[in-house]
């Protein structure tokens, strides 16, 4: 049986049932796009010891992730979920390791200064990558503020966090800028109610 004559989903469901041929066709197919991608995001990892074959690897993970997962997954082609899945796979690796180097994640205001932070977060700021680094220096609260989040909040909300400007995050998502404005004033609604409550409860 030659499967390449398989469209992605048939060969998904070969794969499940432990068809070795079928996941080699795959990943064959998909390592066109995670080559592209990890190239594309590849610039943001200057200083970081991160090169293109480290992105390709973990753009696989992201793609045998989507492979094992989509099963589960309904309304959307395998394409849409596995380029979705690579594209986040390559971009954690890449905030995880800015994360380790960029030492003013570790320099904060302190969040008993209420009407500081409230007012910075309630305001246009013009500089909201600065209140969110502030914000992480409370694990507890970063925490709470990223549970709130949906997925494609919180990979801005990770990028802005590691010091990514906002024409930078567009690129890396593949989103024009006003989207990822957008995204940042529902970030900015959720952060400014958590804050708001946590206060409370003090």
């Amino acid at each position: 049986m030659d499967y390449k004559d398989f469209n992605d989903y048939e060969l998904v469901n070969y794969i499940a049932d432990g068809n070795e041929e079928a996941n080699n066709i795959l990943i064959k197919k998909y390592e066109p796009l995670i080559a592209k991608i990890a190239t594309k995001m590849l610039p943001y990892c200057k200083g970081s010891g991160i090169d293109l074959n480290d992105l390709i690897q973990e753009g696989m993970i992201g793609l045998n992730h989507a492979i094992d997962k989509y099963i589960e997954i309904k309304d959307v082609t395998f394409y849409t979920y596995a380029r979705a899945c690579i594209q986040r796979k390559i971009i954690s690796v890449i905030v995880s390791c800015n994360r380790q180097k960029n030492k003013i994640l570790n320099e904060s205001i302190s969040l008993d200064d209420e009407d500081n932070l409230l007012i910075k977060i309630l305001s246009d700021g013009k500089n909201p990558e600065q209140i969110l680094i502030d914000i992480e220096s409370s694990d507890a609260l970063y925490n709470k503020i990223k549970n709130s989040l949906a997925p494609n909040e919180i990979e801005v909300f990770e990028l802005l966090l590691n010091g990514f400007k906002y024409k930078e995050i567009a690129e890396l998502l593949d989103k024009d800028v006003k989207s990822i404005d957008n995204t940042l004033q529902r970030i900015r609604t959720k952060v400014k109610n958590i804050l708001k409550k946590d206060i409370e409860s003090k």
